[in-house]
């Protein structure tokens, strides 16, 4: 399988597509944890990467990517901003240059892109944030590829365990960020961004396989 520039900026479309069906969701999970406002914030973020990618001249897929990590920063002022901004500016730095995007390409995409969240968040697996999702999810699209598998069926395996770490987060107590301020009352409820991570791996996914 191999993905140019116009399926790529499709891909992102996508995304914003589901994130923006749940964005009420997302919301409602963040009322219980915080400000409510997490739906409405990854809404407003992707919102403005489809408008960045409609813009978007060239071929090379690394500095749309670029693009689209300052394009979220600035229409994001939250704390997930910077974590996504820099999620996609490393996911550029391993795809400059490129105008037509391999499977392993796509692969080290987004474990560039994970590792760029843990090392700006400092989040780690069990504290209740969108790591509980996404580190499972690299390790079991690492697993996978190591397995000889294909980038879909890699991709499933991630959006599985994305899904069994997102549900995880209902048990956990909040160790960082805001939510953290209530303590023991933070259990009992779906972590937001876990929950928005699970939808973006997923759609992205999704539209993978409905490309193919």
């Amino acid at each position: 399988m191999k993905v140019n520039m116009e399926q790529w900026k499709s891909l992102f479309g996508h995304i914003a597509l589901r994130i923006e069906e749940e964005k009420e969701g997302l919301s409602e999970l963040d009322r219980a944890v915080g400000d409510g406002d997490h739906g409405v914030t990854m809404s407003l973020g992707w919102e403005a990467i489809v408008e960045a990618t409609a813009a978007f001249e060239g071929g090379d897929c690394g500095a749309l990517c670029k693009k689209i990590g300052m394009t979220f920063l600035n229409a994001v002022g939250s704390s997930v901003g910077p974590l996504y901004a820099t999620a996609f500016l490393r996911g550029a730095a391993v795809l400059q240059g490129k105008e037509e995007l391999e499977e392993e390409d796509i692969v080290q995409f987004w474990l560039a892109a994970v590792k760029g969240i843990q090392e700006r968040g400092k989040a780690q697996i069990g504290d209740k944030t969108m790591m509980d999702a996404w580190l499972p999810a690299m390790d079991a699209l690492q697993q996978a590829r190591a397995e000889g598998q294909g980038l879909l069926e890699s991709l499933e395996a991630a959006v599985k365990a994305a899904e069994e770490g997102k549900r995880s987060t209902a048990l956990l107590i909040s160790r960082i960020g805001r939510s953290s301020r209530l303590g023991e009352r933070s259990s009992g409820h779906i972590d937001p961004g876990a929950a928005s991570a699970h939808i973006i791996l997923s759609a992205f996914t999704e539209a993978l396989t409905i490309r193919k």
